[in-house]
């Protein structure tokens, strides 16, 4: 009986994921724990394992497609298996099917063409059309075969092949792939490459100071809300829905801040270690704060509101397909040095799009910094299922009154919004967190140290 490929579920609310590419294609010779499938969620890509060794067939759901997680949506075929035994095949005739693989290379046969048995074999394998192979001699061989693939390839009806993506991404930018050389296995155009060739077509009329990104948008195309983008949308939607989301917002003096900062990048410098960031700083300060107010290190848990032992902060990261929350685990236990390290390699992950499950799993409190972009302040939604997120703005130099006699003085503010579930925590619960934090962060040494 064939084995039913399942989709795993990656999280525990998570419905579908996307498929971005099947690394193996109908026909194709699989083996048991070999990537077959790449997908996408809302926080990472997957390569996804085969379960058995086999022929992969029946698939059900194609690449830019949602899959359904814990649901079938392909067979692995045994040996002396053939499509006739996939569920719901027709078994009229009481010979055995012939694979799709085999099918195929005996029509080629049939048309005159003659290989060698190492060649039939490679072009099986592949699913590979012999018939368009050349031969240097009276058999396709092998050699043949591999000369034959580092050629760029096209497709039956003479255009250039190209991932579903690169396909989708020229059409709407009426990029001709025609042509084009691509980077991919067998010369395949890669959705990257397309990117670069609308680039090039709007180099010249658009300024330079505009990012890449921006200037193939404003070619009038559009984007289908799908994949990461589209669960990021159904994920927060849900959450600002669910959520009944309170907000509270106060301004600190990052001075003493600035100056422990100061103090330590300077020994940082001198060590060849890396530059401790705001974020970090602030990420460590708050995960210490959490430990005093429990309700917003919470989550509703079905009807219970479960209270976690460990403080695991989520950071908030800008990447180039949209948004993912890396997550720095016991964040109250490592010292500020290693918590930097660790945002920063978290940082450079993300921008690669290689987070592992665990590297975006656990979170129990976000931070997202817009400082960086001069944004004052603003309010973020929630990350479910987690009670609280910090939003946070850029600190300026502004006149404040720092004592009773009126006394002004130009102090670094920075400006803070919290953003609480109020199902798990009041406005004065909220409150207090927020007085704790600005006393920590208006004096970091009694809690650093």
């Amino acid at each position: 009986m064939p084995t039913p490929f399942i989709m795993p579920k990656m999280d525990m609310d998570q419905e579908v994921v996307t498929i971005t590419e099947w690394l193996k294609k109908e026909g194709e010779q699989v083996q048991k724990g070999e990537p077959i499938v790449t997908v996408e969620t809302d926080k990472i890509t997957s390569d996804i394992e085969s379960p058995e060794t086999g022929i992969l067939a029946g698939i059900i759901y194609q690449e830019n497609e949602e899959a359904p997680v814990t649901q079938i949506v392909a067979y692995i075929l045994a040996d002396g298996e053939s499509m006739g035994d996939l569920p719901g095949a027709k078994t009229a005739s009481s010979e055995p099917a012939v694979s799709a693989v085999a099918a195929l290379l005996s029509d080629q046969v049939a048309m005159g063409k003659k290989a060698t048995p190492v060649a039939e074999k490679m072009a099986a394998d592949m699913k590979l059309d012999l018939s368009k192979v050349p031969a240097k001699g009276e058999k396709i061989t092998k050699d043949d075969i591999e000369s034959f693939l580092a050629l760029p390839q096209k497709t039956a009806e003479g255009r250039s092949a190209a991932t579903p993506a690169a396909r989708r991404l020229a059409r709407e930018s009426d990029i001709d792939l025609t042509g084009m050389n691509g980077s991919g296995p067998r010369g395949r155009i890669q959705a990257t490459e397309v990117t670069e060739a609308v680039n090039k077509r709007f180099q010249a009329v658009v300024p330079t100071s505009i990012p890449a990104e921006a200037k193939a948008l404003m070619a009038g195309t559009s984007l289908p809300l799908v994949g990461k983008r589209k669960r990021i949308g159904e994920r927060l939607t849900a959450s600002y829905q669910n959520s009944p989301h309170i907000y509270l917002t106060v301004e600190v003096d990052m001075s003493r801040v600035d100056e422990s900062r100061n103090r330590m990048n300077k020994l940082n410098e001198k060590a060849d270690k890396s530059s401790i960031s705001v974020t970090a700083y602030l990420a460590k300060l708050v995960a210490l704060t959490l430990k005093r107010h429990p309700y917003l290190n919470a989550s509703i848990v079905g009807d219970r509101i479960e209270f976690w032992d460990e403080v695991n902060i989520g950071i908030a990261t800008a990447v180039p397909d949209g948004l993912v929350v890396p997550v720095i685990h016991q964040a109250d236990l490592l010292r500020l040095t290693e918590l930097n390290d660790q945002m920063r390699y978290l940082g450079k992950q993300a921008q690669s799009n290689a987070l592992t499950r665990e590297e975006v799993d656990g979170g129990t409190f976000t931070i997202s910094n817009l400082g960086m972009y001069g944004i004052h302040s603003f309010t973020a939604i929630i990350n479910p299922p987690q009670t609280g997120i910090l939003a946070v703005g850029v600190t300026l130099r502004k006149p404040v009154v720092v004592d009773e006699n009126d006394s002004i003085e130009v102090r670094p503010m920075m400006s803070m919004t919290l953003s609480v579930d109020h199902r798990v925590v009041d406005g004065a619960v909220a409150a207090e967190f927020l007085a704790d934090l600005v006393r920590v962060i208006e004096n970091p040494d009694m809690v650093i140290y």
